[in-house]
């Protein structure tokens, strides 16, 4: 049920509402069909000014005051003209609008941080300026899971975080020492952040954790201290992931960080897994956990799906090979073996290469005309320190897969790809690599079934979306591996 009342002015708008306008106009971009916005006779150019008669600053507002069934909105028509909408909807429904300053709604909020293990500042010159943003954005960690440092946080935005109860927030601590803090992110104020944590845990504010671990820095004794830490806010603080940093090529004038050894892996190994212990004896859950590359790089098995405590850090790389490997013995388990003929080709980095061959060995149990041939792309770009499929760029296929038998078609995770974009990082597209590899690229989408599709079925051609990049990115924080 919709009523629409057309008014001249709204006499009940107060100070701060007008004061808030002034500075946050948000102009309707797109109306999307079948949505309540154009059953309400809504038109792009259209300005949202409250949501019940409260100001909307940005998509926290907007979110929140949109989840009632029973709203009143304010728009302002381009001709100045003020519509008062009564709105009954389902719970959460949406208005089915776009904005013109985008997702957020407001304006990006840039990190103020130096950090050593910065993946940004790591980046070579001449790429897209989009690509060297740095996002500490609060938002952002609500709606895409971005990592935030805390240090661009104001009161006013824990404040809405805790009103409207955001959850989780994801937090890249690093260290649990504030003076190491303020030396890792070279933000004199990092340290001192961390004491927003007790806002968040005193208000029952599920949280998620991140720690960049870079070699004789906050690794060893600093790594034990920084768990013992953090665990005196679980279960709150319902998990902390613990990746390697990534280190490019371009480090000149960067600090010194070193490359983890095998070692190195078994200590860090050792470290979360007695804490998994301890936590799962307290908690019932496991807490602390490592990404995959600790577990290959120590030459160690991956852990039983059951210490992951449900994926809740696949984001940052931490089950990835193990969620894919399990979904795609389920996949093919609920398969009929055939006689299908297919020579293929699948591109991945070096560090799921092992894995990839594994699961195409799996899939040509069942169907054993299958054949593809699993390639380790060496990371030239950004050197080869970088393992991951998700920073390879399309140059890079081109150069190392030109002249090889690729056979009808050549796998390609989704991650390679800039996010919303069938572009590569260094702005090849994919129909120049298929153009100049002479063969179909299929692009393999998130999951174990997924895979097992694109390398049975025939070629389609797909626009899919790939992770950004941002601030706490590391060699793990680059999505399917």
């Amino acid at each position: 049920m919709i009523e629409n009342e057309i008014m001249g002015a709204h006499a009940h708008l107060n100070v701060e509402l007008t004061n808030m306008n002034k500075k946050k106009r948000h102009v309707i971009s797109k109306i999307l069909p079948g949505s309540i916005a154009e059953e309400l006779e809504l038109s792009t150019g259209d300005i949202l000014v409250s949501v019940n008669d409260q100001p909307v600053e940005d998509v926290f507002d907007y979110r929140y005051l949109m989840n009632e069934e029973y709203v009143t909105l304010l728009v302002e028509k381009a001709d100045g003209e003020m519509w008062e909408l009564e709105v009954e909807k389902e719970f959460e429904e949406d208005l089915g609008v776009e904005f013109e300053e985008g997702g957020l709604m407001d304006d990006y909020r840039s990190c103020s941080n130096k950090c050593i293990f910065c993946f940004i500042d790591q980046m070579p010159p001449g790429m897209r300026d989009t690509l060297y943003f740095k996002d500490d954005d609060s938002r952002l960690s609500f709606l895409q899971g971005n990592y935030v440092t805390l240090t661009n946080m104001s009161d006013h935005d824990i404040d809405r975080i805790i009103r409207y109860h955001l959850e989780p927030i994801n937090i890249s601590f690093q260290t649990m020492n504030p003076e190491l803090r303020c030396k890792m992110l070279h933000n004199r104020f990092a340290g001192q952040a961390l004491e927003k944590v007790n806002r968040f845990y005193d208000a029952g504010i599920t949280m998620n954790g991140q720690i960049v671990l870079c070699k004789g820095v906050n690794d060893g004794e600093e790594l034990k201290h920084t768990i013992e830490k953090l665990s005196e806010y679980a279960p709150v603080l319902q998990s902390v992931s613990i990746v390697p940093v990534g280190l490019t090529k371009f480090r000149d004038g960067l600090y010194p960080l070193e490359l983890f050894e095998r070692e190195d892996a078994v200590q860090v190994l050792e470290i979360i897994e007695g804490w998994q212990h301890r936590m799962m004896a307290k908690y019932g859950i496991h807490f602390v956990h490592a990404s995959d590359e600790w577990y290959i790089l120590a030459g160690r098995e991956l852990p039983e799906e059951e210490r992951y405590d449900g994926y809740l850090q696949l984001e940052n790389g931490v089950g990835m090979l193990r969620l894919l490997d399990t979904e795609v013995r389920e996949t093919l388990s609920m398969m009929e073996g055939d006689d299908r003929s297919i020579h293929a080709a699948a591109a991945t980095g070096a560090l799921a290469c092992p894995y990839i061959t594994r699961h195409m060995g799996l899939i040509r149990e069942k169907f054993p005309n299958v054949h593809v041939q699993v390639l380790a792309v060496q990371n030239e770009f950004f050197g080869e320190k970088i393992t991951v499929s998700g920073l390879i760029t399309g140059q890079d296929l081109i150069r190392q897969l030109s002249g090889k038998d690729l056979g009808e078609k050549l796998l390609i995770p989704c991650n390679m790809l800039r996010d919303q974009e069938n572009v590569f990082l260094d702005d090849v597209t994919v129909e120049e690599v298929s153009e100049k590899l002479g063969t179909e690229i299929v692009i393999v989408e998130e999951g174990g079934a997924d895979l097992v599709t694109a390398v049975l079925d025939p070629p389609q051609h797909k626009k899919l979306r790939r992770r950004q990049m941002y601030e706490q990115t590391s060699s793990s924080h680059s999505g399917q591996a």
